[in-house]
């Protein structure tokens, strides 16, 4: 055993305060060569507003996204008027595959999240309930006949509820 402090490692903020989220399943997203399941999260008395999510299905639907498969979506609402839009697809079996854009209050459109370092942020702790959910599904659809129906079953498997 070591002497050190595992709670000075947590890299906590003293001043930061946590607090619930939600997440919302919307309709899924039918993109030429993908099907994604839609999800939005945010704090429960802020949900995302209509013209984000709006803005946001746009910029996956304008070719931006170039995915092929199954995956799904996270509209993260983080902030007053800071949004992560993470999407996710399943390659190779059973990776997850990632990209990220981002808004803020300032912005009109949705921006690839610059990622210019080896050790970045993958999810936060109330996107993992989503990609949980996600990775359930995924696994139950691997271990199925991985027909038409087992996929019909995948996509109709979504989650609402507390994050």
């Amino acid at each position: 055993m070591t002497s050190r402090s595992l709670s000075a490692l947590a890299s906590v903020a003293v001043g930061y305060r946590h607090g619930p989220k939600t997440v919302v399943a919307g309709e899924p997203l039918e993109l030429p060569t993908a099907e994604l399941k839609w999800y939005q999260l945010h704090p429960v008395e802020r949900p995302v507003p209509d013209e984000v999510a709006a803005t946001a299905r746009a910029a996956l639907t304008s070719g931006a996204l170039e995915v092929n498969g199954l995956g799904f979506v996270v509209l993260h609402r983080c902030g007053a008027d800071f949004y992560f839009l993470i999407a996710c697809t399943w390659r190779n079996e059973n990776e997850l595959w990632q990209t990220v854009w981002y808004r803020d209050g300032s912005m009109t459109a949705f921006a690839p999240f610059a990622r210019p370092a080896t050790h970045l942020p993958t999810f936060c702790v109330w996107e993992l309930a989503p990609v949980h959910h996600e990775q359930q599904a995924w696994t139950r659809f691997l271990l199925s006949a991985r027909d038409e129906a087992a996929a019909q079953r995948w996509r109709a498997e979504r989650c609402s509820g507390p994050a």
